[in-house]
Formats: C-alpha cells, sequence, structure tokens
C-alpha cells in the first residue's frame, strides 16, 4: 500500500480502512464510516480493455502505467506494496522477514478488481474450519492456527485475456458398429457381440470468441493454491479505485503480459480441441491438425483479493489462502508422523482381528 492507497479521516485524521461487510471506508479509532467515493463520469466507470498488441509495442497511454514501490521477498520473490511507515515486516506469502522499500517498478495500472466481501475473522473461520477436517494434521499446528494470529488481506493480479478465434481442422470421425464371433470359454462355445469402430476423414472450421480468460501473474502462490481457489465471479468486477485497497496490501505482477498471454493461449487451444471433438460428431473422434488464426485481442490486469496466513512450526513453513469472497480454502497439507502411525497400526490390528475370525470359521 502506498500514499495513494491512505485515505485519511475526515473526522480524527486517522487512516480509513476498507470494510468488506459494509462495502464501505471505516476508521477504526472514531467509527466514522464513508463510501467508496466515485467521482468519474459514466464514460470511465465501465471496465474498459487494452489492446494487447499496442502493449507489447509499448504504445500504451501513460495513464495506464503507474510507478510503485514495492518490497521483494528474499525468498519466494513476491513483491508486494506495503504502508509507508513499515520499514520491516514478514512476507504474507512466506513468513520470510522483509525489509520494506526495496524497488521502484514501472507496470500497466489494473483495470478492475473484486472487492473483499469477507473479513478477516470470517476467513480465519474458513481456514481452522478447513484445517479441522484434517485428520492427519499435526495438533500442536491446529492450535497454532486457532490461536488468531492475524492473517493479511492481498489483491493478488491476474492478466484477462479476450480474442476471436477462427480455427481449421481435419481429422476423422469414428462410428461404432459391432460384430457377432463365436468364442469358447469354460469348455462351452458361446456367441459375443464385439465392437468395432469405422473411421471417415472429415475437415472442417469452429469459431469462437473467448472472453476474460485468467491467468495469474503471481509467482508467489504455487499453482495449485490459486487454481483450487477457483471459481471466481468476475462479473462482479469493479472498475479500479484505490479506496478499495484501504487497509490491504497488494501484489504487483511477476508474470509479464506476453508470458500471460502464452499461457491463456494454451487455455484457449484446450477448448479448442474440445469444439472440434465435438463438431466431429460421431462415436469417437481423431483430431490430425488444427490452425488457429487469432484476432482482436484486448487484454486487461485485475486484482482478486485473497486473504493468507503464513506459518512457521517447528522450522517448517505453512501457507493458507483463501478466496476473499466465497470463503474456499486451499494450502499446505501438514502430516502428523505419530497419527499416521498410529492409524497404520490400527490398521494392522483390525485386519490381524479380521484374519483370525476368518481362520476360525474355517477351522469349524
Amino acid at each position: 500500500m502506498n500514499d495513494e492507497h491512505r485515505f485519511p479521516c475526515e473526522q480524527c485524521g486517522a487512516d480509513y480502512r476498507f470494510d468488506p461487510a459494509k462495502g464501505e471506508l471505516v476508521c477504526d479509532h472514531c467509527g466514522h464510516v464513508q463510501e467508496v467515493g466515485d467521482q468519474r463520469g459514466p464514460w470511465q466507470k465501465s471496465i474498459r480493455e487494452l489492446d494487447f498488441r499496442a502493449a507489447l509495442d509499448n504504445l500504451l497511454p501513460l495513464q495506464e502505467m503507474e510507478e510503485r514501490q514495492v518490497s521483494q521477498c528474499p525468498n519466494c520473490g513476491a513483491e508486494v506494496e506495503f504502508a509507508p511507515d513499515t520499514h520491516a515486516t514478514e512476507c504474507p506469502f512466506c513468513a520470510t522477514p522483509v525489509v520494506t522499500g526495496t524497488g521502484t517498478h514501472r507496470q500497466i495500472k489494473p483495470r478492475g478488481l473484486l472487492p473483499f466481501q469477507l473479513d478477516e475473522r470470517a476467513a480465519h473461520e474458513a481456514m481452522t474450519g478447513w484445517l479441522g477436517r484434517l485428520w492427519f494434521a499435526p495438533n500442536g499446528l491446529k492450535e497454532y492456527a486457532r490461536k488468531g494470529r492475524k492473517m493479511q488481506g492481498i489483491y493478488v493480479p491476474y492478466w484477462t485475456f479476450d480474442a476471436n478465434t477462427v480455427s481449421d481442422y481435419s481429422g476423422e470421425r469414428g462410428t461404432v458398429y459391432y460384430e457377432t464371433r463365436t468364442v469358447v470359454r469354460d469348455g462351452k462355445r458361446q456367441t459375443v457381440r464385439v465392437a468395432k469402430v469405422r473411421w471417415r476423414r472429415v475437415s472442417g472450421r469452429v469459431a469462437r470468441f473467448f472472453d476474460d480468460v485468467l491467468v495469474l501473474a503471481s509467482r508467489a502462490l504455487p499453482k495449485r493454491f490459486t487454481d483450487g481457489l477457483e471459481p471466481w465471479d468476475l462479473t462482479q468486477l469493479e472498475p479500479y479505485q484505490p479506496e478499495f485497497l484501504a487497509g490491504f496490501s497488494a501484489e504487483g505482477y511477476q508474470v509479464d503480459l506476453d508470458e500471460g498471454f502464452v499461457e491463456a493461449r494454451a487455455i484457449m487451444d484446450r477448448q479448442i480441441r474440445r469444439d472440434v471433438k465435438f463438431d466431429i460428431g460421431g462415436d469417437r473422434q481423431r483430431v490430425h491438425r488444427v490452425d488457429t488464426q487469432v484476432s482482436d485481442v484486448t487484454f486487461k490486469h485485475i486484482l482478486l483479493p485473497v486473504w493468507m496466513a503464513a506459518y512457521r512450526y517447528r522450522g517448517e513453513s505453512y501457507r493458507f489462502v483463501v478466496n476473499g469472497t466465497t470463503g474456499r480454502v486451499q494450502g499446505e497439507r501438514p502430516w502428523s508422523a505419530w497419527k499416521i502411525g498410529f492409524a497404520v497400526l490400527l490398521g494392522l490390528i483390525v485386519a490381524g482381528a479380521v484374519g483370525y475370525v476368518v481362520a476360525m470359521n474355517q477351522g469349524m
């Protein structure tokens, strides 16, 4: 968070923070509440897409760029904005000590965001509930997490891409038919039906418009975590306003735009292949060739809300993330050696008891 994201209370001068429950700015010092202001004209309130090719050629208007004072974690590489009066803290992604104010980056401004809908208390309850369902997790870690260590609300960067695609393909359509055969089983002749496939060459064209293909622009979190937080309801995106960041941190993107589009193309190609198979039809499909033309590519830089907790327990680092709108939880899965050993021992005892009963019944 920088000076742009600090909003002094009009009554006492302390900083407002954005309250997810109220959807407003709240002063924790005097309790004053203020609506998230929006002084823009109607033409600015929609979330406008930006031209992908212009961005690659460094031709975006200057107002679409910003200088950001960030702090880089020496362990996981996360680049996070903090308040200007914070000089040393822990990385919210891995709990590593961080000295703030380590660099300035020029980046594309966010165009939209999903405001937090869960407050810290609700996120903490979701996390401890998720941990409670992990029977093999160490009890000490569960208790450590339940003690209420502060979670951090962070806006995580993503790209979204729109594109028109037209794909020419060639392949084969398979039609299943059956042949009757006579076989010998257990010394007896039997008649069976055997499935066969008749293939026919086909070709065609499919077209699809892709809207808001979502690509993570952070490297600080394992992708399996962020994928597990989906789905995100992007229809609820708000045009970016710095007031939404009051009281929260924001991570700078580390996956550049061109690299993000490579991943977006892979997502598009998987969907196009499914479209091709559907267009081929029949009972079976073989796809030999797909040539796709992509046009009218646009993008947005957006921020999505995540509550995070990073714990160091017995020398190990554990991270937990909570979707700031739905409460969906993902994280490191800790294991308790004694619980696993107890379960194995119990399984051996049960197996031995069952074997003993079976042996006794056979001997009678």
